[in-house]
């Protein structure tokens, strides 16, 4: 099938959902398109036992469509760029300390807790599977996903000071996490004799701050064009070129994408409204990236429901998958427990921070492209599969409850505080 055949059928089916979505479901707008593209790729499947036709055309859609490429190389820096854009720097600068533990330590301890106690269930399962295995699966499970965070803390009414450190965590922890697994990968490629601590390091280091770096560099000299022109065409041009060459570029240069991008664009979206953007431009640009995060995520939760097409659902992969799901949210819980110990009364946390965190730290898209990515051998069909159990659950679970939590514990604590 040819890309712009696979274009057309997956805008077309996010329009039709959408639709469905606003008009009769009324849910927050990503939870709600993946939930209708589960119960249609369900229906695909029904119809496919009474005619192959159907199941035909439906699994030659997915199995034209590279997943992992689409999200990691293509629609990631769209949508990691457009949130990016609309975070503002004065509040990440107060919690920058906290943000930067969550979305670090707090990713790499949550990669060995999931990695560790995944092992052990396995083998309770007759799984012998080899250690550095599970912790590629712990690696690609503990980022949270900013674009499912993004979307769903908008409808959520989530209070600000817990959204600045579930967003700013999920925009850089994003970039860690990705770092992090491929570290692991090569480390399961070559087998651990084969690779030396200072060359993990080593890699850590130049994906990370390298991506940092070129982020702040790139992002500046846009800046610069931006103002020394007053042409709103031309600008929104300039920030949709920035960030697909800025993507093309951190990849020739074997640095983080991901944290480049958002580097990138919180520079952009500070600096350039007040002193490089006129009022019709900021208006512009701001719509421009809107609608491009809106379509984006339409179309990426509409591939999740259909990937459902390609998992293995047999009962001992999705009991497995259940399981993982409290392993999951555990290790984010204990992983989350020390920054916000350290820095919970000096920055005025709000009450249960930890508890509201871990519940809305959702995850998505990006953890079953990295799973599409293993290779056989890694056990790919078994991890993909509970990976997708975790993201549907987080997702449609932890995403429609979250915001009657965060109502529960505000009002709570403001029923105990003295009058």
């Amino acid at each position: 099938m040819d890309i712009f055949s696979i274009i057309t059928i997956l805008i077309v089916l996010s329009a039709v959902f959408a639709f469905i979505n606003t008009k009769f479901l009324k849910l927050p707008f990503t939870i709600g398109l993946m939930i209708i593209a589960i119960v249609f790729t369900l229906g695909i499947t029904i119809l496919g036992k009474i005619n192959h036709f159907f199941i035909d055309e439906a699994e030659l859609l997915i199995g034209s469509i590279d997943f992992e490429t689409a999200l990691l190389d293509v629609m990631l820096s769209f949508l990691l760029f457009a949130g990016a854009l609309h975070t503002k720097l004065d509040s990440l600068k107060a919690m920058k300390a906290p943000i930067a533990f969550f979305a670090t330590i707090g990713v790499v301890l949550s990669t060995f807790l999931v990695g560790t106690m995944m092992y052990y269930i396995f083998i309770l399962f007759g799984h012998e599977i080899n250690y550095i295995y599970c912790l590629l699966f712990g690696a690609l499970i503990s980022p949270t996903d900013p674009i499912a965070v993004l979307g769903i803390l908008k409808d959520a009414n989530a209070p600000k000071k817990l959204e600045v450190k579930i967003v700013g965590e999920s925009l850089f922890n994003d970039g860690v996490g990705v770092v992090i697994f491929l570290v692991i990968f090569k480390i399961a490629q070559k087998g651990i004799d084969a690779v030396d601590a200072s060359e993990v390091g080593l890699l850590f280091l130049e994906e990370v701050a390298g991506g940092i770096g070129l982020g702040l560099v790139a992002g500046w000299l846009t800046f610069r064009l931006m103002k020394v022109i007053d042409h709103y065409e031309t600008e929104v041009i300039i920030t949709l070129a920035l960030v697909m060459g800025l993507s093309m570029l951190a990849h020739q240069l074997h640095v983080s994408g991901p944290l480049a991008v958002v580097v990138a664009g919180i520079f952009i979206g500070n600096k350039s409204p007040t002193i490089a953007w006129s009022e019709t431009t900021h208006n512009y640009v701001d719509k421009f990236w809107e609608l491009i995060d809106v379509l984006l995520n339409a179309v990426l939760f509409v591939l999740i429901g259909l990937e459902l097409l390609i998992i293995t659902a047999s009962e001992e992969y999705l009991t497995l998958g259940l399981l993982a799901i409290p392993v999951a949210l555990l290790a984010r819980f204990l992983s989350l427990a020390g920054p916000v110990a350290i820095f919970g009364k000096r920055l005025d946390f709000i009450p249960k921070t930890n508890l509201l965190m871990t519940w809305g730290g959702i995850r998505g898209g990006i953890s079953i492209a990295l799973a599409l990515s293993l290779e056989p051998q890694m056990e790919r069909e078994l991890f993909l599969t509970v990976t997708y159990v975790i993201v549907v659950f987080s997702i449609i679970g932890q995403g429609l409850t979250i915001g009657p939590l965060v109502k529960k514990v505000i009002g709570m604590s403001e029923n105990h505080e003295p009058k």
